[in-house]
């Protein structure tokens, strides 16, 4: 693949030496997104680590957080992954068993994860942290997300037995928090939990893909497969050469269509990719045909009326979702996004901060920090970490933002909402990078 110097200059990614290679197929998918980085990454078929090589084919299935992590990265650099989905030391001290050789080329990312520096300082802090903090949290997680997985069923049964749209709002607000809720169990080890996300049509699989593997690594960059799924319809990248001023208008205008209909956009595109190229299919697809089943089943709702409840649910749901997801954390011209001037310390960890600002009105709530994906920071570096534990991490947070001379940014979600369409209107690329100049 030829080098950025040749390239057009927007299409330069400040994170890499080579132009994504998923982004010259369309549509984009988390196939092609794998696919690309098979030819970027220079992982030369094994799985890349830093600059070494390893074959980890005969440990997948041993692997304690499944088979899905290896089997599925193969061919890629997994070094930031590895490094924030391993606090502890255990996995570093065996990869000596699995080293190949050094790879011949040089990375393809320009992060650093140097032992001083601000990511590996804060994760030895947290590793050291979390070794005398009970997690008694991760229960009542838990407890929050299985009431919510009970008020799922038993709002879309009131809502399908009353005939009340209200009642439907309420059932689409209920699966769109169980949607989020699980998303805090797709980023641990394989569990029962993480099934629920399929409940509202998307696959939990292809979000480990998407927005674990691609979003949380690289957010907000040319690689961000998250970001970039959403391309032409909404378009965060400050350039013209991706969308024209006017493209950008009528973008604000189609969001909330684009929103509600995420979840059917998602398993349709799967299923003519299935027919057309590929399987891509699961079996705990059919998962999401459970909600339908059940309200055919326990009313007296015939088969058309369950489904046209059912469809209203999840577009509502979906609605709220990527109402929500896009107004979390990582869109407003103060954020950095590819294009923008990057920080000179390339370190993963204030890269992460670079691309955030945390919503500071909903901390006070664990169920709204479960289901309004909140401790964003802290979230994004530490992945595998239950919502309900991140909450205690904040004094060593501050300890290493303090000596790093960086800041966590915070505003409320009415900033958030007015920020990510001013993100959506930005054409103008920031000239000032990250850590220059005080958020205010």
């Amino acid at each position: 693949m030829a080098p950025n110097v040749e390239l057009e200059a927007w299409r330069v990614s400040g994170i890499s030496r080579t132009y994504p290679s998923y982004r010259r197929v369309f549509p984009v998918s988390e196939e092609s997104w794998l696919e690309g980085k098979h030819n970027d990454d220079e992982a030369e078929g094994l799985w890349r680590i830093k600059d070494k090589l390893y074959d980890l084919s005969d440990f997948a299935q041993r692997h304690p957080g499944g088979a899905f992590w290896i089997e599925r990265t193969k061919g890629t650099d997994i070094t930031e992954p590895f490094e924030s989905h391993h606090i502890e030391e255990n996995a570093a001290r065996m990869l000596s068993k699995f080293e190949v050789r050094k790879a011949s080329k040089p990375r393809n990312y320009n992060f650093t994860l140097k032992e001083n520096g601000f990511y590996m300082v804060l994760k030895k802090r947290v590793r050291e942290k979390l070794r005398s903090l009970e997690h008694r949290t991760t229960r009542k997680t838990d407890v929050l997300h299985s009431a919510i997985l009970v008020s799922v069923f038993l709002l879309s049964w009131a809502a399908t037995v009353l005939d009340s749209l209200v009642l439907r709002a309420f059932a689409g607000l209920a699966l769109c928090w169980l949607a989020n809720s699980s998303h805090n169990y797709f980023h641990q080890r394989d569990n029962w939990r993480m099934y629920c996300f399929n409940l509202m049509l998307m696959n939990f699989s292809c979000w480990r893909i998407s927005h674990a593997l691609s979003h949380h690594v690289y957010p907000n960059s040319l690689h961000d497969l998250e970001m970039s799924s959403f391309e032409p319809f909404l378009c965060w990248v400050p350039s013209r050469h991706y969308a024209s001023k006017r493209h950008r208008v009528i973008s604000i205008l189609i969001s909330p269509v684009v929103f509600a209909l995420m979840s059917l956009e998602q398993i349709t595109q799967r299923l003519i990719y299935s027919v057309v190229k590929c399987n891509v299919m699961y079996w705990h697809d059919l998962l999401g045909l459970v909600l339908p089943a059940f309200l055919y089943l326990s009313t007296n709702a015939g088969l058309g009326s369950a489904i046209v409840n059912w469809a209203i649910i999840v577009c509502m749901a979906s609605f709220i979702f990527g109402f929500i997801g896009l107004t979390a954390a990582h869109h407003d011209p103060r954020i950095y996004h590819d294009g923008d001037a990057p920080r000179t310390d390339r370190d993963w960890g204030l890269f992460q901060l670079d691309t955030i600002i945390d919503r500071g009105d909903i901390k006070w709530s664990d169920l709204l920090v479960l289901t309004h994906f909140g401790e964003h920071a802290l979230h994004h570096m530490f992945p595998t970490l239950d919502h309900g534990v991140l909450k205690h991490l904040y004094p060593e947070l501050q300890q290493t933002l303090r000596e790093f001379k960086s800041e966590l940014r915070e505003i409320n979600h009415w900033g958030h909402i007015k920020g990510q369409n001013q993100q959506l209107l930005r054409t103008r690329t920031n000239p000032i990078p990250p850590g220059s100049k005080k958020f205010k």
